[in-house]
């Protein structure tokens, strides 16, 4: 990470940015928490971007026309995404990040910082670096894409980082090690890997060089079954513990399969039906709420179905951190189910150890809708 001068928040004369949905905070954590803890649950790095994302589309743009969209929102995404996540479910969550200098940048800092807290202190603001800006097109259930940005500043170690952290999310990048995963693993942290599109074609696990400090692998059913060679996503979950403890597969609108090999555990989920109207940060959701439920330590069906929960949520609201549930939008969603006289007693049941998680105090009316947040700011008087 380029050192070039750590910031200090937001500056007077700005309007705050909308802070995180839930009134009532929710430790899932507390219960476990002692005098000699670490400072934070979980760490991350990795690039921040702005995302702008135009909603109300009722079809793909044309070529050669002008399309018009009936909303539209700005946030911090990329790796902010997973952040924003974490924190809205209760996580302490610190975030080593580069930050341009622009107004886009400082939008970023401060939406996370001051509208999420988010611990920036590992982040750098670096001087004359564009802010990488990622433009999402909602439509029909999916989204289109366009991405722009500059070389990312070169990675330079510092003495402080990583921080101390129960866990860690890494994104593991075929044919590179990242040294503070290591690191990490060393101090004790608990790392939670996934994994992108290998664009090399290779699919060699062998390549995948931190892997070995992982405690979980979290790819999706596309990728597992390529690294593995196998024909079916349960087949790659368990090939794939054969490398790690616990592996995760994703299986989209059908849910997700778990394998815990030190426990013998198996888990399949399925997906919870609901309207999606934007899948952006889903997946990045889907491993927050993971994480939340181990550190908590819940049993691995508990921790699989929440993670689906929370995922599920995120679809129903545009945007990628915009749309990551906290406790409160959680808790409405289980008091309203349980309210359908027509629910099936044994999906109700999946999700019962949710009583005690989300309190009726904690509750909103769901689904709910926020006020997006732009990048403009009203001055002060």
């Amino acid at each position: 990470m380029a050192s070039t001068g750590k910031r200090n928040g937001g500056r007077a004369g700005k309007e705050p940015v909308a802070g995180p949905p839930c009134p009532a905070h929710i430790d899932p954590l507390a219960a476990l928490r002692g005098p000699d803890d670490p400072a934070w649950d979980v760490y991350l790095t990795g690039t921040v971007f702005l995302d702008i994302v135009f909603t109300g589309l009722d079809c793909a743009p044309v070529r050669g026309t002008e399309t018009w969209a009936r909303g539209m929102g700005s946030s911090p995404g990329g790796v902010a995404n997973m952040a924003t996540a974490l924190a809205r479910l209760g996580l302490r969550t610190s975030l080593a990040a580069a930050f341009g200098d622009d107004h886009y940048g400082e939008y970023c800092w401060d939406a996370l910082e001051q509208g999420e807290g988010i611990d920036l202190s590992p982040s750098r603001t670096v001087p004359g670096w564009h802010s990488p800006v990622t433009v999402s097109m909602a439509y029909e259930g999916e989204r289109t894409m366009v991405s722009h940005g500059h070389e990312p500043p070169p990675e330079e170690p510092a003495p402080d980082c990583p921080p101390r952290a129960r866990a860690a999310v890494a994104s593991l990048t075929p044919g590179r090690s990242a040294p503070w995963i290591a690191q990490a693993a060393r101090k004790g942290t608990r790392i939670f890997g996934d994994v992108g599109w290998d664009d090399t074609g290779a699919w060699d696990l062998a390549g995948l060089y931190d892997l070995r400090h992982c405690e979980a692998f979290l790819p999706n059913a596309a990728e597992a079954m390529r690294y593995t060679g196998t024909d079916t996503p349960r087949a790659a979950a368990h090939a794939l513990t054969e490398h790690v403890p616990v592996v995760v597969v994703t299986l989209g609108a059908e849910g997700a399969y778990a394998v815990d090999r030190r426990t013998g555990e198996t888990a399949s989920v399925p997906a919870i039906e609901v309207e999606a109207l934007d899948p952006t940060g889903a997946g990045d959701v889907f491993v927050a709420g993971f994480v939340t439920g181990s550190l908590a330590g819940w049993p691995l069906a508990d921790r699989l179905a929440f993670a689906g929960l929370t995922a599920a949520l995120s679809v129903q609201e545009f945007g990628g951190s915009l749309s990551a549930p906290g406790w409160a939008e959680i808790a409405g969603w289980w008091r309203r189910v349980q309210s359908v006289e027509s629910q099936e007693p044994s999906a109700l049941r999946r999700y019962g150890f949710l009583t005690g998680l989300a309190p009726e105090e904690a509750a909103r009316p769901w689904p709910l809708r926020r006020a997006v947040p732009t990048i403009g700011f009203r001055r002060s008087a």
